[in-house]
């Protein structure tokens, strides 16, 4: 038999970003709890600020029926002979008390070379009524907010205080007790309604309740009359509103009955610059951005949980609150022009212990935009002619990169570091390439982040990355597992990423030895493979595609792509296992050649048709091969495929002759290396 279930847990209101961050996780575990107890069924969860809510509509009254197998002692330790009489021993009393069955009852089986007492019966069906208090206990103790606490006399903990339980089983009301709190048919509502708990009978009941009650149980009802709100403030004063997502979540998870409203602060306060607007507005107050002709508007949409008819004071409140925030934000910002920019100040900010301060930092990142700068002397003239200009702009670029720091803007919002050094370098005159440098002196900084725009910029930012990691690698501070403080694995992938997009001829290999004598003396092969791990999750290809161009010994990041681009479409194009059978046999030929040493070939021993043909094949490959991209070349050699099997089939590579053998061998090792040269194709597994 099957009905409704109703499970409340009622709380104070929860914080909404610990919260949010456990959300995707609250359904499966509650999903688990059922498989564990054999209750399962379909059923949603719904949330507000002061509320986790269980609905199911087709719940088990019973366990589902499940068949236990014990297995027992071996009859040889099972039972005893007394007085000529088999009697059972300790064992078999326990295993028969453990299955709760009588000594008739049990069987045997063979298990292994023994034969063992054996019991198959089905386990004891539990009504549902019984095992919802343990599962909702195990549920709430299985929800990971990060910080908990305690409240009252009670021992456990929760996010917060928990005020009510309400557990309806059809229209039976559960009583248990969890966390200090008795479960009764109460619920409560919108605190504009009433104080006082509303009486529930069943889950339509409850349904009702809410609905009459201004309680919008499901999140995506109230997500959907946020933004239908808001497109009826957007058509009517004819703005546009900038939706964060993560700021409509949260708003989502703090209000049970939304109402989206515009409100306007002074036009002179758009003197600051946008961002520092919208992160104030974003950060303390958890409002709206608004834009009137693509340009940021001096209104803003507060979503208010409140029940009114006028909603004139709440809008008049909000716009006195954020008044006050956009002075204090106004204050800053004339101050921080005042000051300038005092980059030397960086001296009193540690970086990282062992790394010295953020101006030894950017000392460093100097150095590295510089050794930067001379490998990719053409790319930056393709955007500043005058290369010495470029190289002092690179220069004070990176000296003024964490200049930011310093100001006042940035120590009340840290997210606006780099972003405010842009608008400051903006109003005090600076080349409009270093403050695009500054502003994108971090990207990419998040998976689906925007990379820097220019040459220019993207120098400036793998300074920064790239110190990073050789800093901390050689302090040892890697890695390991799910822990990465440093953020050193995302410093890796924007260096991938920006490397790939430029197209930057760096070969990854000599740059980090360039870079080593910054610093104290590490194993740089350790960040190399670091980076290289990376690749894997950037780049669209089978991991041992990756792995076998890998072992070409090439670390230009551009070329490795393009090499794997070839390889890939080649495979598609040919018998795979012929492929890689005919390089395994290259590599087993070859095995004790010396492939560093010169590998002569003396067309006078050349005496087998078959050798000759492959020679000759080989050699026209040979003459145009420069001419050929990667994916032409793989073509042109994969065509050798046949020649090679009638090479191998009629030809004695190890023949008497010892210059007939090493000629032969040189043929063989040159076509290989060719092969290698693009990727070790033995490492390929498909």
């Amino acid at each position: 038999m099957a009905t409704s279930l109703l499970l409340e847990i009622g709380t104070e209101e929860l914080p909404a970003i610990p919260f949010l961050a456990e959300l995707p996780h609250i359904k499966n575990k509650f999903q688990k709890g059922l498989e564990s107890h054999r209750l399962e069924c379909q059923f949603d969860f719904f949330y507000t600020p002061r509320r986790l809510v269980i609905i199911a509509d087709c719940f088990p009254t019973q366990q589902s029926s499940k068949e236990q197998e014990f297995f027992g002692p071996p009859l040889s330790l099972a039972y005893q002979t007394k007085e000529g009489k088999k009697e059972p021993t300790q064992a078999a009393l326990s295993f028969f008390k453990k299955c709760q069955i009588q000594e008739n009852e049990v069987s045997t089986i063979k298990k292994g070379d023994k034969e063992v007492l054996y019991c198959k019966k089905l386990a004891p069906s539990l009504p549902a009524k019984d095992l919802i208090p343990i599962l909702t206990q195990e549920f709430l103790e299985s929800l990971n907010f990060g910080k908990t606490m305690r409240w009252g006399e009670t021992k456990e903990s929760f996010i917060r205080p928990i005020r009510w339980i309400l557990a309806l089983l059809g229209e039976e009301c559960l009583n248990f007790s969890l966390y200090g709190v008795q479960s009764q048919n109460h619920t409560f509502v919108h605190r504009n309604i009433t104080f006082e708990p509303l009486t529930i009978h069943s889950l339509q009941s409850y349904l009702s309740t809410l609905e009459q009650n201004k309680v919008l149980l499901n999140p995506a009802q109230r997500k959907e009359k946020i933004l239908s709100e808001i497109t009826q403030i957007e058509q009517t004063h004819h703005i546009k509103v900038e939706l964060d997502k993560e700021l409509l979540e949260e708003i989502i998870a703090i209000t049970e009955y939304p109402t989206a409203l515009l409100g306007e602060f002074s036009e002179h306060f758009l003197e600051l610059p946008p961002p520092c607007i919208i992160t104030s507005m974003k950060v303390n107050q958890r409002y709206f951005a608004t834009y009137k002709d693509s340009k940021l508007y001096n209104g803003f949409i507060v979503v208010s949980n409140s029940l009114s008819e006028d909603f004139s004071l709440i809008i008049e409140g909000n716009i006195k609150v954020l008044r006050a925030r956009l002075e204090d934000a106004l204050f800053f910002y004339h101050n921080d022009l005042k000051r300038g920019f005092e980059p030397q100040k960086l001296e009193n900010i540690t970086f990282v212990e062992g790394l010295g301060s953020m101006w030894d930092k950017i000392q460093r990142e100097s150095k590295i935009a510089q050794i930067l700068a001379q490998n990719l002397k053409s790319q930056i003239q393709s955007e500043e002619a005058d290369f010495t200009h470029a190289q002092e702009l690179l220069n004070q670029s990176v000296l003024l990169s964490k200049a930011d720091l310093l100001t006042e803007m940035v120590y009340e919002f840290t997210e606006l570091q780099g972003i405010m050094g842009y608008y400051y370098a903006q109003a005090l005159g600076y080349d409009p390439r270093l403050c695009l440098a500054l502003k994108e002196q971090y990207l990419p900084n998040a998976e689906e982040s925007q990379l820097p725009s220019t040459i220019f910029s993207a120098i400036i930012a793998l300074s920064y990355k790239l110190d990073n990691l050789l800093g901390l690698f050689s302090l040892n501070k890697i890695p390991s597992g799910s822990r990465d403080p440093f953020a050193l694995r995302r410093a890796a992938n924007g260096v991938i990423k920006i490397l790939l997009h430029f197209k930057l001829p760096l070969n990854l290999n000599t740059l980090l030895h360039a870079l080593a004598p910054l610093y104290q003396s590490f194993d740089i092969n350790l960040l190399e493979n670091f980076i290289l791990e990376r690749l894997e999750g950037i780049l669209p290809f089978n991991a041992s595609l990756l792995r076998s161009v890998l072992l070409s010994g090439e670390r230009n990041l551009n070329q490795i792509s393009l090499k794997l681009t070839a390889l890939d479409n080649a495979l598609k194009r040919q018998d795979k296992t012929l492929l890689t059978q005919t390089f395994k046999r290259l590599a087993n030929i070859i095995k004790e050649v010396d492939l560093q040493a010169p590998l002569p070939i003396k067309e006078e021993k050349l005496v087998a048709t078959e050798e000759i043909e492959l020679f000759n094949a080989f050699r026209a490959y040979q003459n145009q091969a420069k001419s050929l991209n990667y994916e032409e070349q793989l073509r042109c050699l994969l065509n050798l495929n046949g020649i090679l099997a009638r090479f191998f089939d009629k030809v004695l590579v190890n023949a008497p002759d010892e210059d007939f053998k090493n000629n032969r061998k040189h043929l063989i090792a040159q076509i290989y290396l060719a092969f290698l040269k693009i990727a070790d194709i033995k490492a390929i597994s498909f």
